[in-house]
């Protein structure tokens, strides 16, 4: 495995009440004695990177783990595309054939969710191999996960462990804490209704189904003396937030057991399960509460959280229903989210897929992912994390100009002509396609269909075809933006 550098390390396990343990890494030991539940917990002081060493635990027995490597460590997290395989991601066969990297160290959690905080959870890490890479369900380790870790090793050249815990089709709400609904003013309900759920479970729901199970067991027994046909056992009643579509359920299951392991940051890609309610501007305060939730349980301060921006896709060839607004509220939630202190957004609109909701060019989700870690997280601060974020607007005669933040080495389009999918709006509210100019670090929009414009917008549809070409001169994409209108 690898522990996080620079940081001190909690290690943590179970004992007899009352044992006394010894953890060793590296020369460094620390003592402690199991609690009157047999927990126990350490904090070794922080180390440099390197490694291989031997973590020695010692009690009543020994336990020795071997090649323990000190780098950096990052939890990645999400919904189908973080938890897409490289070996079903672009140019399978050939990076599967090129991951041999034995720094890099590989932990996949199993899906698994849980009605309380499990304190546990059955999974080994894995060294980096062709082997490793690929092997599970639905191409292996997530795409995005290895070549986000793929690149902050070959940059930082230290060992990198990944966590990737991350389920398909879930939305945000399952994989966030109760103190974390807890924190935001608009949620603190869910937590109510997860305290009742467990209320309900524990006094009500389990005492009658023991109650069964009781009797059954009398009639077995009976039955086992007779020689008579046994009894059906009753089904053990499960949890009504066990569940990988409920409140807290994938946080109990997926994350609890990994706190309090030290961890650099967290990645996250999701999104996609949140347009069909159409959460709209609620996904900032999911994510405020998702964010603030694992932070706080974690206790590490305000550590780094990467994101992805949901990719353009027809929603509607699956719900005819659906809102083209549905979608694209959902990329403006995200984009608002980088209020939240220590955030960095992935935008992803040159490298969708309309048509395929999975997009298979997962290199670049993870290369500019560790764009954002390397100029935020490890100084790198030549490098630019970003592509151009609306910033502002100012009305001129006839137009409107739009400014911009990360403009790097200038703003540019990346196949040569104007801007396109710029649209612009008047006082009636009503938006028409634009003419676009680049000029200097600014884009100028008018129409001249609209002499008083008022608002404008960039690449707001859910299938813009063709992709939308805006990127400053680093060649990394604009996201999409809708000022507030008249």
């Amino acid at each position: 495995m690898v522990l996080q550098r620079d940081m001190a390390l909690p290690i943590w396990g179970w004992a007899d009440p009352a044992e006394e343990v010894t953890v060793t890494l590296d020369g460094h030991s620390v003592k402690t004695t199991a609690d009157a539940a047999g927990r126990w917990l350490v904090k070794l002081p922080a180390l440099a990177a390197g490694g291989p060493h031997d973590l020695v635990v010692e009690g009543h027995n020994r336990i020795k783990l071997e090649d323990v490597l000190i780098g950096e460590v990052w939890l990645c997290s999400g919904q189908s595309n973080m938890e897409m395989g490289v070996g079903v991601a672009m140019n399978a066969a050939a990076e599967v054939a090129a991951a041999d990297y034995p720094g890099i160290r590989l932990l996949e959690l199993p899906h698994r969710p849980a009605g309380e905080p499990a304190d546990d959870i059955d999974v080994t890490w894995r060294v980096c191999s062709p082997q490793t890479i690929a092997d599970g369900w639905w191409g292996g380790f997530s795409a995005v996960a290895y070549y986000f870790g793929r690149e902050v090793h070959r940059e930082l050249k230290v060992p990198v462990g990944l966590i990737d815990t991350s389920w398909g089709g879930t939305d945000i709400g399952p994989w966030t804490p109760p103190c974390g609904f807890a924190a935001v003013p608009t949620l603190r309900q869910v937590v109510s209704d997860v305290e009742r759920k467990g209320s309900q479970y524990r006094s009500v729901d389990l005492p009658a189904r023991l109650s069964e199970i009781e009797h059954w067991v009398a009639d077995t027994r009976t039955a086992l003396s007779q020689g008579k046909p046994l009894p059906p056992a009753p089904d053990w009643p499960r949890h009504p937030l066990a569940s990988e579509r409920e409140p807290t359920g994938l946080f109990n299951g997926m994350i609890q057991p990994l706190v309090p392991f030290a961890i650099r940051g967290a990645l996250w890609y999701q999104g996609e399960a949140n347009v069909y309610p159409d959460d709209g501007p609620l996904y900032v305060e999911k994510m405020k509460a998702l964010i603030g939730g694992w932070r706080q349980v974690w206790g590490q301060g305000d550590f780094p959280f990467y994101f992805v921006q949901i990719a353009p896709f027809d929603y509607a060839l699956h719900r005819p229903d659906l809102k083209p607004e549905q979608m694209l509220r959902i990329c403006e939630a995200q984009r608002a989210a980088l209020q939240i202190p220590h955030t960095g957004m992935v935008v992803t609109s040159d490298i969708g897929n309309c048509r395929d909701i999975h997009p298979e060019n997962k290199q670049e989700v993870g290369r500019r992912l560790s764009l954002w870690a390397l100029a935020k997280t490890y100084g790198r601060e030549q490098l630019l994390c970003s592509g151009p974020l609306y910033r502002s607007m100012a009305i001129e005669k006839g137009g409107i100009r739009v400014h911009f933040d990360y403009v790097g080495g200038g703003l540019t389009t990346r196949d040569g002509q104007p801007p396109n999918w710029f649209e612009i709006a008047g006082r009636e509210g009503k938006f028409v396609p634009a003419d676009a100019r680049i000029d200097g670090e600014t884009v100028l929009v008018s129409s001249a269909q609209v002499t008083d414009p008022v608002a404008v917008r960039y690449a707001w549809s859910m299938c813009p075809e063709p992709l939308p070409n805006l990127t400053n001169r680093e060649g990394l994409p604009a996201s999409s933006f809708c000022t507030p209108g008249p």
